[in-house]
């Protein structure tokens, strides 16, 4: 711990995570939401790729998209919650200089690998509902496969300047971060340099990601919602919208935290600190958790297999 306090090195061999700077005596009391949200959000979404894999009827582009973001949701969740437990369990607040950065390349890769599976997700809802005669045609498994490979190689790529940056910059103040986990700015604000770079590409990565997903999101759904109040009948309507409701929760889920978090760190400065990482902690695990809740309740196959299971047992 001597060199946890101002010292001189370029790149520190530790940082010091604090976990959430002035709520350390409530440690114990935090960690149980945190592990109890992990385990729903570990189990919920192995349950969704157990069921999908098992259930032939599920073997369908929705579903190979909801696979993805379970997948999604596990690395996300797993990357961060277990680091932030041994923290509040065991006081263990060292990581490494590498194992930080490759944490930072998972959080920031995954998060927007889960906005762009939820891009994916709005097309198969607009094909279906706008051509549904082409929907078998336009969405075959190697297409699919083609847009799953495109959504992880641009956020893995526009990740890739993340650690990067991050490792080029001089060390020279103090390897404490503030925070539970290695976010992009976290770290580079503890740089003794010019960082805007760091900050411009950060911008440059949120609108060229989220940005331009939110935005084919809207169009995509305006276009649907045409198509959708075009219907002859008010149950046809219903029922047909009924289909995205699933697709919509998991925008909100997403989008909403991701939004919030955003604009409490940049704008909330009369906000307290240990407010400030709480949120953007609790953020992360919000979509993992909530998704595979939405889904397994809006799903009719995946519910009736869930009911299934569950019956299975008590006989």
């Amino acid at each position: 711990m001597s060199d946890s306090n101002t010292t001189n090195f370029t790149n520190p061999s530790i940082f010091i995570l604090l976990g959430i700077p002035g709520l350390e005596a409530a440690y114990i009391w935090i960690s149980i939401p945190f592990c109890a949200m992990y385990t729903i959000a570990v189990l919920g979404n192995f349950t969704i790729l157990f069921i999908v894999k098992r259930e032939r009827s599920l073997h369908e582009p929705m579903s190979y998209f909801l696979c993805m973001l379970a997948i999604t949701d596990l690395v996300i969740s797993t990357s961060t919650v277990p680091k932030m437990l041994s923290i509040f369990l065991f006081n263990s607040r060292e990581i490494s200089f590498s194992a930080c950065l490759t944490q930072m390349y998972f959080i920031h890769s995954f998060s927007a690998m889960e906005s762009g599976i939820l891009v994916a997700m709005v097309f198969d809802r607009y094909v279906a509902i706008c051509n549904p005669l082409r929907y078998s045609t336009t969405l075959t498994n190697s297409v699919v496969a083609k847009i799953g490979l495109a959504v992880v190689l641009r956020s893995g790529i526009l990740a890739l300047p993340y650690p990067f940056l991050a490792r080029q910059w001089p060390y020279c103040r103090t390897n404490i971060i503030p925070h539970s986990y290695c976010g992009h700015m976290a770290v580079v604000k503890l740089a003794c340099a010019d960082i805007r770079i760091s900050s411009y590409y950060g911008l440059f990565d949120l609108f060229s990601e989220i940005g331009m997903d939110v935005f084919f999101i809207t169009v995509s759904y305006t276009q649907i919602l045409r198509a959708i109040f075009r219907l002859p009948t008010k149950d046809a309507r219903l029922k047909t919208f009924g289909t995205c409701i699933s697709h919509l929760c998991a925008i909100l889920a997403l989008y909403i935290p991701d939004l919030f978090s955003s604009l409490t760190q940049r704008f909330g400065h009369n906000v307290p600190l240990h407010f400030l990482v709480l949120i953007v902690s609790v953020y992360l695990l919000v979509p993992p958790v909530l998704h595979p809740i939405i889904y397994g309740v809006r799903t009719k196959q995946i519910r009736g297999r869930l009911l299934q299971l569950f019956t299975h047992k008590e006989t």
